[in-house]
């Protein structure tokens, strides 16, 4: 049962703007349809990604330990990280608005993290464990990535919420400004890492293989 040819092997290459298969013959370094520059790969795929998410890490642990707003209540304010905010809004019976700074603040991040490393550490060592399901893992990664700034609306709108009270009030801190840029740069990179690299090493064992049996 012979298996389907891939891209590579019949010198083919998808344009990431117009999604274009283009013939490589001659190494084009333009999309004939729309002139975006065209890559077999994502040129330091793996460089970039490392790059961006210790990048993003490094953002973490201020945006968690610095306060993300300052809740005032007659007069007496209180300033409150991302797990206190969760926290107070679950004691004050907002369980659906602390879930969701919960889910978006903690728990995403904190799925990417682990993801994008596996995925790195994989490609890096060559694996053939569970190719079809990191990818699909990476099709995940991106698809939650952009859910992530859900915190920062949720303060934004909670904090015009209370301003209408006369005797409350909530401004943002500079941790929500830390906890942006760990979303910008989690988004990042998985936008530079290059699935195709989960499958690389598979096609060329395979290929290895193919002629060892035809050579016999």
């Amino acid at each position: 049962m012979t298996t389907p040819p891939v891209a590579s092997e019949l010198n083919l290459c998808l344009c990431h703007s117009c999604d274009l298969a283009c013939d490589m013959t001659g190494e084009p370094q333009e999309c004939e349809r729309c002139g975006a520059p065209l890559h077999r790969r994502k040129p330091n795929a793996l460089t970039r990604t490392w790059a961006y998410l210790l990048t993003s890490l490094v953002f973490y642990i201020p945006a968690n330990v610095l306060p993300v707003m300052n809740t005032k209540m007659v007069g007496a304010g209180a300033d409150s990280t991302i797990m206190g905010g969760v926290l107070d809004f679950w004691q004050h019976g907002a369980w659906d608005i602390a879930l969701i700074i919960f889910i978006a603040s903690i728990a995403v991040p904190g799925v990417k993290f682990v993801a994008l490393t596996l995925l790195l550490v994989t490609v890096q060592r060559d694996s053939q464990w569970a190719r079809k399901e990191r990818s699909k893992m990476y099709r995940f990664v991106e698809l939650i990535g952009y859910w992530s700034m859900l915190d920062v609306i949720v303060v934004a709108l909670v904090a015009s919420l209370v301003k209408f009270q006369a005797l409350a009030d909530i401004e943002p801190r500079v941790g929500i400004l830390f906890f942006g840029l760990v979303v910008v740069f989690t988004m990042l990179s998985a936008m530079s890492f290059d699935p195709r690299l989960i499958w690389d090493q598979h096609h060329s064992n395979h290929e290895e293989v193919m002629d060892e049996v035809a050579s016999h």
